[in-house]
């Protein structure tokens, strides 16, 4: 698939099928993960794959959105501010390690497409509860959880602002 055509397939899907994703699909979003830019190249990421029923079916309870059990897998995008901080100091730790984790949460969320699967970036959450639900020890952060599947349901074109509204040239 053409890079242009995967960046232009995406949605956020919340609808899965009972399909399993391969180990191998999973290793592949993961390596796009590390794949993208981080500042300084620290690599602050951390990725915490959810794949048992146990574990989804906690996960989804400390999100209170049950739909994202129906993913037969889960990938957190956590972030360990240590690195960041002691390179760039609180704004490292604070705003760099924070991009870096957003970067490769893109980058799966594309991987995704280009496997065939579905996603959907989840950022309202509350970082305790996931931590407890999983088991994440502080100073991990979670920062995004991309529930992946097939998607269940159609796929239509969301409408996006024009780039006259969004963009300035100078």
């Amino acid at each position: 698939m053409d890079f242009f055509d995967t960046v232009n397939e995406r949605r956020s899907i919340r609808h899965f099928t009972d399909d399993p994703v391969s180990r191998d699909d999973i290793e592949m979003i993961l390596k796009a993960g590390i794949t993208a830019p981080s500042a300084g190249n620290v690599q602050p990421w951390r990725f915490v794959v959810v794949k048992s029923d146990q574990a989804r079916a906690r996960l989804a309870a400390a999100l209170d959105q049950k739909w994202a059990a129906a993913a037969p897998v889960s990938i957190v995008v956590c972030v360990d501010p240590r690195p960041s901080r002691g390179r760039y100091g609180d704004r490292g730790a604070l705003l760099y390690s924070i991009q870096d984790a957003a970067a490769a949460t893109q980058n799966m969320l594309l991987a995704c497409v280009a496997c065939g699967l579905a996603s959907c970036w989840i950022g309202a959450f509350d970082e305790d509860a996931i931590r407890t639900s999983l088991g994440i020890k502080k100073p991990i952060t979670p920062v995004a959880i991309l529930p992946i599947g097939y998607s269940a349901q159609a796929s239509g074109k969301q409408a996006r602002r024009p780039l006259s509204e969004v963009s300035a040239w100078t």
